[in-house]
């Protein structure tokens, strides 16, 4: 990798995790289990998917960036967008900030740190 930034280091590894069946299927059961739930399917506001929510929180967490970078991002960012599943042809595919905060802020610094703890015991990587 030749960039210095870090946001291509954490997409390394989210895409890392996205590739290994296990480690993928652990961290999405766990997701599933801890914000499936919570999202309100009511609101009337398009929502996210868990693999969204998950790049979106972590690139908040990890850049310790607030919502207006993040929103940012997100929507210009063309190597972002493409972790985020979007295609050349989505780019009138945009994030509204509300949906960012109402579904990212669902994957809390302890949400992550028990994901963490978690691939940890079961030696999914140290």
């Amino acid at each position: 990798m030749r960039s210095r930034d870090d946001i291509p280091k954490i997409l390394r590894g989210l895409q890392y995790l996205y590739l290994d069946e296990a480690l993928h299927h652990k961290v999405f059961a766990l997701l599933e289990r801890e914000i499936a739930p919570k999202v309100n399917k009511h609101n009337g506001r398009p929502g996210m998917i868990l693999w969204s929510i998950l790049i979106c929180g972590v690139l908040r967490l990890d850049l310790n960036a607030d919502y207006d970078r993040l929103h940012e991002l997100v929507n210009q960012h063309r190597t972002l967008r493409a972790m985020l599943e979007h295609n050349l042809y989505d780019e009138d595919r945009k994030y509204a900030y509300q949906t960012l905060v109402d579904n990212v802020s669902l994957l809390t610094p302890e949400l992550l740190n028990q994901l963490t703890r978690s691939l940890l015991r079961e030696g999914m990587f140290s």
